[in-house]
Parts: C-alpha cells; structure tokens; sequence
C-alpha cells in the first residue's frame, strides 16, 4: 500500500498537533500581542498625522492674513 500526498500531509498535520500541542498557545498569544502592537502604533501614526496637517493648515491662514 502507498500513500498519496494527502494522507502524507494529513499525517503531519497531525503530528505537528500532538508534538507541538503545548507551544500553539504560546504563539497564538505572541501572534495577538504583535497584532495589538501593529494596531496602536497605526492609531498613533494616525494622530501624529492629524496634529501635523492641523499645524499646517493654521500657518497657512495665518499666513494669508498677513
């Protein structure tokens, strides 16, 4: 009997699951912590942004006044 490259696959899948059952939760929990990093420093760039274009649009009318 051979085996086909699904039963080869399905094989490793499962046991990459049983051998490395104790350290999936420990990535998924670094996976979520990079996640919520990428989110706040996007929130960040955001805010930065927001203040430069307010600085910029304030010197323009003042300048206009002059």
């Amino acid at each position: 009997m051979r085996l086909g490259w699904t039963e080869i696959i399905l094989i490793v899948i499962l046991v990459m699951i049983l051998f490395m059952s104790n350290k999936i939760p420990g990535m998924m929990r670094n996976l979520a912590n990079g996640i919520n990093v990428f989110k706040k420093e996007l929130k960040d760039t955001k805010k930065s942004d927001s203040k430069k274009t307010v600085k910029k649009s304030t010197a323009k009318k003042s300048v206009k006044k002059k």
